[in-house]
């Protein structure tokens, strides 16, 4: 109607937008990096355009089977790709056959015909194409145990692990059939296989670090194992959460006030706070609050709670403190006193609203920790709630701090008097009836307006309902037809009552909320539950748990203990259907902790807790460490089957395959660099998963190309069969 506005008053589709905006940039950045990397190592731009090719065709790969599966394009779906590791296959490929055509114009010291080049481009693809495929199987195979993942973290790392998968087995199907295709038609003319100045300058670092690596066999894997064994103990230093919050832009401030206050007095502190709060900070663009149980009651709440949502401006246009613009930690701190001294009577929780509603939906609780106190007597319940929650407030860490729904609330209670029910020969029944009628009400007819009914209903008025006088002078009829007031078999006083009593599992519980602020969850939880445990004595039958995000992390942790032994076994199966040998498949092995070791060291340089976005890039970084190492030990191999000794072919295939090592470790790597260091929306969630896979890609490359060739001549000194 005219002068009424339909007005959006909270619109998630903003966060969505943002947070695939940062999804392209990350997508694009990443395979614009990756191809730099390609024309910068690979040394031909015909070859290196061929490969930058298999990122589109991947691509596609990946939406078919996003679509045939119904995975949506979402902020862990997409932006999880990395095009280094996805064109890791078509690199090893084409790298492989520019060295062979190469090699057979100078040796023929002509350029090569259309015939000679097939089948030189055969010869070269069949001769990498076996550990290849194995190699990228591997990493393939390596994310279907994260399809087993449930809960919450299922549903964020499912997709992911389904979209990369798919994009893997596009590439890898690419690798072996269309990249030799175009090589074998495009690398026309005279090829020149010749290191380009970066990867001469590598080569001229790496020669004499091999010598001295396979003079000094026993520092080197000394070595390794000391700074693997020191990443395990960094590691239990890390920290762990469950899953990084991700910044919705949208505050979320959960007032609670006493639990006697209605809903007049609860509207009332309520407008002056939202009316404080728009005053004194303008980085508030609107907000609104909902108080109260509505009349469908999804969201059950008192009069005295209310969530009020607050709409934020962009981060660069808050104040500045300390040259920079305020982070929410510290808007939070400003809007907490200017509440405390200015709208007193009321406590606060400082959330979002997406990250409040699973906690709710999940734990129960509307907070991200919360610790669950069971017992049968309430009183001893709010005693040991108190205890606990002051003991928190002491932790370094607690953001908010506050019960779940404790409190009293004065009632007015009226009591048969059986003395005078008997004296007056009267039925507690009618007493009841006559308390009922007056302040529930009773319908007692009906009234017809054309072909509508309403009820009659009869019950005191609103101000005598509010007065004790009035009440206790209301008649009650007795059985033998004489009037009495309510006042003469009743009794009136006014008692502190139990507001709300909740339940779980079929026991009473009380509840304290902490959202924290600046700490990891586990580092909080355990020195909370050493400081309860010492400070706090429980009665016989009475007992505490945490709840909230910790537990969340305790279940996928523990599903995580099942997956990651799955996904390791897998890669030693295949690596052994590989190569046949026992003992080069656990030396292959090798390069799995060696890559753990640089995703622990990434983390704790960064100074990130381990989460389960961590995990997974663990999982996924499993795979990605083996491929080189296939690779390597594959050209060994192949080596001393053409004659040579252990050492020649260890230094002759080490120094070959630097350069195929170096891209496929910086491509991957580089791909995954605008993750770990993007700060849009959503940012917060990708970043553990890149950080770990950076820093293994990065330190497993490197112990690799020295602890491997060490391994190789330490124990393949038996002649090589012919």
């Amino acid at each position: 109607p005219p002068g009424v506005e339909v007005r959006p008053l909270y619109n998630r589709s903003d966060l969505v937008n943002r947070t695939l905006h940062t999804v392209e940039m990350n997508l694009f950045e990443g395979a614009l990096l990756v191809v730099v990397v390609l024309f910068a190592l690979l040394g031909n731009l015909r070859a290196a355009f061929i490969v930058a090719l298999a990122i589109p065709l991947s691509m596609l790969f990946a939406l078919t089977g996003m679509v045939e599966s119904r995975v949506s394009g979402n902020l862990m779906s997409l932006g999880a790709i990395d095009f280094g590791l996805i064109i890791d296959g078509a690199v090893v490929m084409v790298e492989n056959i520019i060295r062979h055509l190469a090699h057979k114009q100078k040796e023929l010291g002509r350029e090569l015909t259309a015939a000679e080049r097939f089948d030189e481009v055969r010869y070269s693809a069949k001769e990498v194409a076996n550990p290849m495929f194995f190699g990228v199987l591997i990493i393939t195979v390596v994310y279907v145990p994260i399809l087993a993942l449930t809960g919450i973290e299922g549903k964020m790392f499912r997709p992911m692990a389904l979209t990369v998968i798919f994009a893997l087995v596009g590439s890898l199907v690419l690798a072996l059939t269309l990249m030799p295709l175009l090589c074998s038609y495009f690398l026309r003319g005279k090829i020149k296989e010749h290191d380009n100045w970066l990867v001469r300058f590598f080569k001229a670092l790496y020669t004499p670090l091999l010598a001295w690596a396979l003079r000094f066999k026993l520092v080197v894997v000394a070595a390794a194992v000391i700074l693997f064994g020191s990443s395990l103990f960094v590691f239990t230093r890390l920290g762990a959460e469950f899953i990084p919050q991700l910044d919705e832009g949208t505050m979320l401030l959960q007032f609670i006030r006493s639990s006697s206050a209605g809903l007049g007095a609860s509207t009332d502190l309520q407008q002056k706070s939202e009316k404080l709060l728009l005053e004194k900070f303008p980085e508030i663009t609107h907000l609104f609050g909902l108080i109260g149980t509505a009349e469908i009651a999804v969201d059950p709440m008192g009069a005295n709670l209310c969530d009020t949502y607050v709409e934020l401006k962009p981060r660069r246009e808050w104040r500045k403190i300390d040259g920079r613009p305020a982070t929410k930690e510290q808007l939070i701190d400003l809007m907490r006193r200017e509440l405390a001294v200015h709208a007193p009577g009321q406590t606060y929780l400082f959330t979002q609203p997406i990250q409040m509603r699973f906690n709710e939906m999940m734990a129960g609780v509307r907070a991200d920790i919360a610790v669950k106190v069971y017992g049968d007597d309430f009183t001893e319940l709010e005693r040991l709630s108190t205890e606990i929650r002051d003991l928190l407030r002491k932790i370094p860490g607690s953001g908010d701090v506050e019960f779940d729904a404790f409190g009293r609330s004065p009632l007015l209670e009226i009591k048969p008097d059986r003395d005078a029910l008997r004296r007056f020969n009267m039925r507690a029944g009618d007493l009841n009836h006559a308390i009922a009628t007056a302040l529930a009400g009773e319908e007692v007819g009906s009234v017809i307006e054309g072909n509508r009914r309403f009820p009659i209903v009869v019950r005191l008025a609103e101000d005598a309902r509010r007065s004790v006088d009035t009440m206790k002078r209301l008649p009650v009829r007795t059985e033998a037809g004489g009037l009495l007031t309510l006042g003469q078999v009743a009794k009136f006083q006014m008692v502190e009552q139990v507001g709300a009593v909740t339940r779980e599992s079929g026991q009473r519980r009380g509840a304290i909320l902490v959202n924290l602020r600046g700490r990891d969850t586990e580092g909080y939880v355990k020195e909370a539950l050493t400081r309860i445990k010492t400070e706090v004595k429980f009665p016989p039958g009475y007992y505490y748990e945490f709840g909230g995000q910790f537990e969340n992390l305790q279940k996928a942790r523990a599903r995580l203990a099942l997956i990651v032994p799955m996904a390791l076994v897998l890669i030693f199966i295949l690596i052994f259907l590989s190569f046949g040998s026992f003992r080069q498949a656990a030396m292959i092995f090798v390069c799995v902790p060696l890559a753990v070791t640089g995703g622990v060291f990434a983390l704790w340089l960064r100074d990130m807790p381990f989460t389960i976005s961590a995990g997974v890039g663990f999982i996924a970084l499993s795979g990605i460490a083996v491929l080189n190492g296939i690779m390597l030990i594959s050209f060994i191999n192949q080596l001393r089957r053409e004659g040579r000794t252990v050492r020649d072919a260890v230094v002759e295939g080490t120094l070959t395959r630097l350069r195929p090592k170096l891209m496929t470790a910086l491509v991957a790597s580089f791909g995954f660099v605008p993750m770990a260091i993007a700060t849009g929306a959503g940012a917060e969630v990708q970043r553990p998963l890149a950080t770990v896979v950076i820093g293994g890609i990065i330190t497993s490359t490197f112990l690799t190309l020295v602890l491997l060739p060490v391994l190789y001549e330490w124990l393949e000194r038996k002649p090589a069969n012919p």
